[in-house]
């Protein structure tokens, strides 16, 4: 097992490069683990989140003509790994805080590993769904623990770069989904290779874990704080007054004993409640998931065939990647806020004008690629602003003392979002038709505009500690404006 990790540690050496850092030595089974090797298996989860979302979307095509599903059966095939995020966000994000956030990232791999490989030998309907909730688990693990791991692990000044790397793998992981359903679209039991080919990353992810060091915010709090100091001192590029700063600090709010629901609800943490319910809830709405999920089914409504449906898939994927790599690189000079504001309007706009091009598409092939177009320049904002932000920042705006609970909770309401508006779209679909249907979600974009503006404080270029203060001095003086700190 360490020769493989080994190998996997030696091809990856180009990333101390990137970072400009030399690799060291810590306690806790560190070994020799570069800045590049931590935030590049620390995201990698996202890279199975976004596989095991995007590729039911070229699968189910296949699917329902294979398992003869109606409009319900798909619906609940598609969101099966919602149900099982939900429950994975419920119960192994809140665990991280008593056992770590490294160990659950293992199990997460895991749970990844077996419910891929059950979801490519379904015999049936009811297997597949229960191998597809098991998967979801491991997704809904994944999007609770590795905003926080990366969060906890990166400089201030760093943090929105180094969280929103998981957006990143997110959507480098539909990329791959849309290339492998492209790929095996024309093998007759090719959805179960496009199922079952999540495991070769889940392997790569457990292998990589295995070395990966513990968030330091956890070692502090579990009394390692020389483990707590080597890992800072690898994460901020051996400056040791940084270190000895961050460690004070986190020693100070790790005095503040473990809570529980009712510090989540109470008064301190109830600013950042709203901010990761809030952002949870309107990133689902906006109707992101239902574009990404449902592409193909789409573009073959608006008369594209199966296989060029698939292709422009791909086309989509890979703009969607560079427009989130842009945004991993700018993450951390504009202001959450802003990108946010200018995401939703982005997306709301070209909802509009999908909404349009669709419900003239059945007589015109202008109309049908206006249509592709906008669903194009839509995935773009989300990609840009909503789909990294809303995760950064529920890795930030919880206290120490709640943190996993609380980005746990935002996690479970996002899943929860996801599943009612992925398992109501193909019935919403039909019944208002691909014409209307789209303008309810861009309406529900300008909406977050006056949620973000009133609701949301801005976390940029801040510590983690100095927001968990400000918090505090809010709860104990109602003078303290969070919008201006």
């Amino acid at each position: 097992m360490w020769q493989s990790t080994n190998r996997i540690t030696s091809q990856l050496t180009k990333l101390q490069k990137i970072y400009g850092d030399e690799p060291v030595k810590g306690s806790q089974k560190m070994r020799k683990v570069s800045t590049g090797f931590v935030y590049f298996f620390g995201a990698l989860g996202g890279l199975l989140f976004g596989y095991d979302t995007g590729v039911i979307s070229g699968a189910i095509l296949f699917i329902q003509k294979q398992m003869h599903l109606g409009s319900w059966q798909q619906g609940w095939v598609v969101s099966a790994v919602l149900l099982g995020a939900i429950l994975g966000a419920a119960i192994i994000g809140p665990s991280s805080d008593k056992y770590g956030r490294r160990k659950l990232l293992l199990l997460s791999a895991v749970i990844f590993f077996i419910g891929a490989l059950g979801s490519a030998f379904s015999p049936e309907f009811w297997t597949l769904i229960v191998s597809r909730v098991i998967l979801g688990m491991a997704v809904g693990a994944a999007s609770a623990l590795i905003p926080t791991y990366l969060a906890e692990l990166a400089p201030a000044d760093k943090r929105g770069t180094v969280a929103s790397l998981f957006q990143l793998m997110v959507m480098t992981g539909i990329l791959l989904a849309y290339i492998t359903n492209y790929g095996f679209a024309g093998i007759y039991t090719g959805w179960r290779w496009m199922l079952g080919f999540a495991a070769v990353p889940a392997a790569l992810l457990f292998f990589g874990g295995l070395i990966l060091p513990e968030s330091p915010r956890f070692l502090v709090r579990t009394g390692r704080l020389d483990e707590a100091r080597a890992v800072l001192d690898t994460m901020n590029k051996h400056d040791t007054a940084v270190v000895n700063r961050e460690v004070e600090q986190i020693q100070s709010q790790a005095q503040v004993v473990s809570g529980g629901w009712s510090e989540l609800f109470g008064k301190m943490a109830r600013p950042s409640l709203i901010i990761g319910v809030g952002l949870a809830i309107f990133q689902q709405v906006m109707g992101c998931n239902t574009v990404l999920y449902y592409a193909p089914t789409i573009f073959t409504d608006v008369g594209f065939g199966v296989s060029a449906a698939l292709l422009a898939h791909i086309g989509i994927g890979i703009f969607n990647v560079i427009v989130t790599a842009v945004a991993v690189s700018i993450m951390d000079k504009i202001d959450r806020k802003k990108m946010l504001n200018i995401g939703a309007v982005g997306m709301g706009i070209s909802l509009f004008v999908m909404s349009f091009g669709m419900k003239f598409s059945g007589g015109s092939q202008l109309a049908a690629i206006i249509s592709v177009i906008a669903l194009t320049i839509y995935i773009a904002f989300f990609s840009a602003t909503w789909g990294p932000v809303m995760w950064v920042m529920i890795g930030e705006v919880f206290p120490l003392n709640i943190r996993g609970l609380g980005n746990s909770f935002a996690s479970v309401i996002n899943w929860t979002a996801n599943m009612i508006v992925s398992l109501t779209f193909p019935s919403l679909l039909d019944f208002f038709g691909t014409g209307s249907l789209f303008i309810g979600y861009g309406i529900l974009c300008f909406v977050s505009i006056w949620f973000v503006q009133k609701k949301v404080f801005e976390t940029r270029n801040r510590s983690l500690e100095d927001i968990e203060s400000t918090l505090r001095a809010k709860a104990g003086d109602e003078s303290v404006d969070l919008a201006t700190k």
